[in-house]
């Protein structure tokens, strides 16, 4: 494959690659890629961010291309022991322990969810009797919560620390440079948004205990729809469950408990497509690392 020339824009902090007079086909098309996952990242839904990891796997592909350019091998190889090739190779372990996170996170969820499921439906026609397994779920949800607000707060510490210097660099190197870090950026945008999705809310107003969903069940009372339409799957299923939990000693209907039943089932369904998503993405930021690791080793 023939050397190709990379042209950055003026600004090194672009979040786009401008398109040289002879580009090679991988810039427009990472442009491409780049451009419709920046253009969704204000969606938060899980079928909004299944969308994203579809992107990020396309964006991930344009990457791999760029690492068989024997331009982006020679340079990597000249500027190996230079701090930022040292961030790349540190970004790209935190990707895999980030997106290694999210996976563990949705298969413990989507277990619980599935036992949950199983025991409403043993135990249909005895709506109040269900208490215990709701409270094993929601404990185990404030479990998962915990951790990751833990790596998000970890995660906030580790952002804009780079220290690359632009001085002596030339044209292709400095796009080099930015494509591969835009893809980190952005990767760790959507994972971001993923993580934030399953603690929900709470995770982004530091609040504490069950201070969500009561203030849910305070706007329920003004607005329900609006007040729900704004919440993720797995908030929504919380809020189902505490409704339940908290009016135990009362008469729950079979109406509501069919409602929680369907929205456990619509969870269930959007976890299968996130760990799709994560499953993908996971096996690329892979397949990256080893192809640094390679060039970086002759």
């Amino acid at each position: 494959m023939a050397v190709s020339t990379l042209k950055p824009k003026a600004n090194y902090h672009a979040r786009s690659i401008s398109l040289p007079s002879r580009p090679h086909p991988l810039v427009p098309q990472f442009d491409e890629q780049l451009c419709r996952l920046q253009a969704s990242e204000a969606a938060s839904s899980s079928s909004s961010i299944s969308h994203k990891l579809t992107g990020l796997r396309d964006l991930h592909d344009c990457v791999e291309n760029l690492l068989l350019l024997p331009f982006t091998q020679q340079t990597l190889a000249q500027y190996r022991h230079e701090q930022w090739v040292d961030e790349l190779l540190d970004g790209s372990l935190r990707l895999l322990d980030l997106c290694g996170m999210a996976k563990d996170t949705l298969l413990q969820t989507r277990e619980g969810a599935h036992e949950l499921q199983s025991s409403m439906r043993r135990r249909r026609g005895c709506e109040n009797g269900i208490s215990s397994e709701i409270e094993k779920y929601l404990t185990s949800r404030k479990k998962i919560k915990k951790a990751i607000h833990k790596a998000l707060r970890s995660l906030k510490g580790m952002k804009n620390v780079r220290r690359f210097s632009a001085s002596n660099k030339d044209t292709e190197t400095l796009s080099m440079v930015t494509m591969l870090r835009e893809v980190e950026t952005m990767t760790l945008t959507v994972l971001e948004a993923l993580l934030y999705s399953l603690a929900g809310a709470e995770a982004q107003s530091k609040r504490n205990g069950w201070s969500l969903v009561s203030n849910l069940m305070q706007h329920k009372r003004v607005a329900c729809d609006e007040a729900e339409a704004n919440l993720s799957e797995f908030e929504k299923v919380d809020a189902a469950l505490f409704t339940i939990l908290v009016n135990k000693n009362k008469s729950v209907s079979v109406v509501h408990v069919d409602n929680v039943h369907n929205k456990v089932s619509k969870l269930e369904s959007s976890i299968q497509d996130l760990e799709q998503g994560t499953e993908f993405l996971s096996r690329r930021l892979i397949k990256t690392r080893v192809s640094l690791l390679n060039i970086l080793s002759h």
